[in-house]
Order: structure tokens, then sequence, then C-alpha cells
């Protein structure tokens, strides 16, 4: 068994606007599990600069030394999913979430045939997920051209991104969509990125709900917790938890952080929370409070995007979820994913190139 790592940088396609600034690049960070007998287990550990916690100059003498630790392990192949979790966790703390992910990806991919199945499911059979088009921040105009391009493409559900440009503008652009457009035709989500205070933010949520927005993810930024349970108690448009749920926690941090703050969804970005199993306890934990939730990818690759949109859709999920990133990058990676009318939908027949891995 031999494990190893690749770098790779990706460009964007235009300049990606957020509330944290413009991104022009985007690292990821792959591990490629090889048993030695023409198989190949590939994961993607995705960081996003600044967010991810991860984000650590220590983060590749980590990568190296764990991925040592696996190819020295000689019951790798008779593990189960669980027992490599629980593998995981004497050799790598969940200060680590985007190593986890890489490597619970390579170890699933290389247990379902080294193809880039890492759930056997019929989404790998041409069954699809439906998901939002996202609208990234710019000048009103390129909003409003975002928009008419995501509706021109069928999409049912629109996301947008507010916090960077004045919000009276921003507000125009979800002005357009609701003229022409109800709520039974266009579900509106936007993501504030934590752009908003405590002293603006409930003017804001106040006009959302005037266009009867579905939700708003993560108005304020992360760790208020009594402001943002006054929020959730209070607000006219339903808050999503996402950069609040980023970090190193406890399953009983996990409950209290719930408890406390009483959500109406959670944002799960598998990536940025430590992999699947994690992901997985978020949803108990959620679903146990009948708290809402659903899956969100975080600018990985196709090749990480195609292993949560096989997790997701083994959820049995019926809500738009937050899956398009694939599109983003000149230089992705090719692969069988492709976008169809408010879907993502994997098609068999198509095939990977995989040459930056050198296999």
């Amino acid at each position: 068994m031999k494990v190893r790592w690749k770098k790779y940088q990706f460009r964007f396609r235009f300049d990606a606007g957020t509330s944290r600034g413009i991104l022009k690049n985007k690292d990821s960070y792959f591990i490629v599990i090889d048993d030695g007998a023409g198989k190949y287990g590939i994961g993607e550990c995705s960081l996003l600069q600044g967010l991810s916690i991860d984000d650590n100059p220590d983060f590749e003498n980590i990568l190296q030394q764990v991925c040592s630790d696996i190819e020295q392990e000689k019951d790798l192949e008779n593990m189960g999913f669980s027992s490599f979790h629980y593998f995981l966790d004497d050799r790598i703390h969940n200060d680590w979430p985007a190593i986890r992910m890489g490597l619970e990806t390579a170890f699933l991919d290389l247990k379902n045939g080294g193809q880039r199945i890492v759930f056997n499911n019929d989404f790998i059979h041409g069954e699809s997920i439906p998901i939002n088009g996202l609208i990234w921040m710019g000048d009103k105009q390129d909003m409003m051209n975002q928009v008419r391009e995501k509706l021109d493409a069928g999409f049912s559900c629109i996301k947008t991104k507010i916090g960077a440009i004045d919000f009276p503008s921003e507000l125009e652009v979800l002005k357009y969509v609701r003229k022409h457009f109800g709520e039974q035709e266009i579900t509106l989500r936007v993501d504030a990125n934590g752009a908003f205070t405590e002293k603006n933010v409930m003017p804001v949520l106040n006009q959302l709900e005037k266009l009867r927005v579905h939700s708003i993810e993560q108005p304020i930024q992360p760790g208020q917790w009594e402001v943002m349970r006054r929020l959730c108690r209070e607000t006219p448009v339903p808050i999503g938890l996402d950069e609040e749920l980023i970090g190193s926690f406890t399953n009983d941090e996990k409950q209290e952080m719930l408890d406390g703050i009483q959500p109406q969804y959670l944002i799960l970005k598998p990536s940025l929370l430590g992999g699947f199993h994690m992901t997985n306890e978020w949803i108990g934990l959620a679903r146990s409070r009948d708290i809402g939730w659903w899956i969100t990818s975080a600018l990985e690759s196709n090749i990480g995007l195609n292993a949560i949109c096989q997790f997701t859709y083994g959820l049995k999920v019926t809500r738009e979820q937050g899956l398009g990133t694939g599109q983003l990058y000149t230089n992705n990676i090719a692969s069988p994913l492709r976008i169809q009318r408010g879907n993502i939908r994997y098609f068999k027949d198509d095939t990977w190139d995989l040459s930056i891995f050198d296999l």
C-alpha cells in the first residue's frame, strides 16, 4: 500500500466575490492510496483560506505524517468505514477536517474498487440531486446578469451572496426575481457570510421577509451565541448556521450550541466539518431537534464534489442542496458530473481525466 499527496492550484473562471474578498485561485490537496495492484483511491482536502480551521502552516507536515501512518497500517484493506474513522481518531485530531475529508474519500473510493465510487448508490446510475443556483457577489448589474443566466438555465432555487456591495443594491437584485417569479416558482436564499452586525441585521431581515426569502445563512459573525439565539427567536426569516459550525467541537459542545442558539437550519460542508462521519453526527443532532439542514460543497474540484454528491444522495434529500461548484474553474478535473435544469447528475458513460495524478 502506497499513500501520497499532491498539491494543485485551481483557477477561477471569474473573480469570485465573497464578503471576505475576491477569490482568483484556490489550492487543494489530493491524497492517493495505491493498493499496488492497479487500484487507486483518490480524496480531496479542500482548504478555504481564512475560513478552514486547518488553514495552518503545519498542514503539509500533518498531511505527510498521517499518509505515512496509513501506509504502514497492514490491516487497512480489512477495515470498514467505522473502523477507519476510529483509526483516524487515534492519529489526527479534529483540528484537521480537510485532511480527514480527503482520507475518508480516498479510503472509500479504494474500498469500492478505485473507480471514484465513494458511496455506491443510484446517483452514479443517473439519478439527480436538485441544487441551488449560486449568485456571486459583484456590482448590481453583474449580479442581475448572473440571476438571468440561472433562471434561463432552469434553476428553481436561487442563492445570492449578500454583504459585499451596498445592501440597497443587493436588495434590488432580489426584488428583480420577485417581480417576475412568486415564491412558489422560485425559492430565494441568501448567504451573508457574517457580513452584518447586531445593530444593523434586524432591518435587513425585515426587508428580506417582505420578499419572502426562504432563509439567510450566517447573518452575523460566528461566536456570538447569545445574539444569534435572540435573532433565531425573533427573526422573520429562518436562519441557517454555517461558519458557526466550523471548529473542533466535542459532541457535548455541538449539543450545547444547538440547544443554546436553536437555529432553524444547519448548512453542512463536509470539507470544513471533518468529513462524512462528522457531518452525519451533525445531521443526527439536527434531526433529534427538528432543525432543518442541507449539504453544501466548499469550492472543491470535481473529485471532492463527486464524493459529496454521492454522500448527499444517500441521505434521501428532497430540498435543493448547495452542490453547484464544479463549473467554477478553468482547469477543473474533467468528470462525469453535469448540471442540467437545476439538477446535478453523474453520467456514467463519461470519463474522468486523472492525468494530474500520474497514475
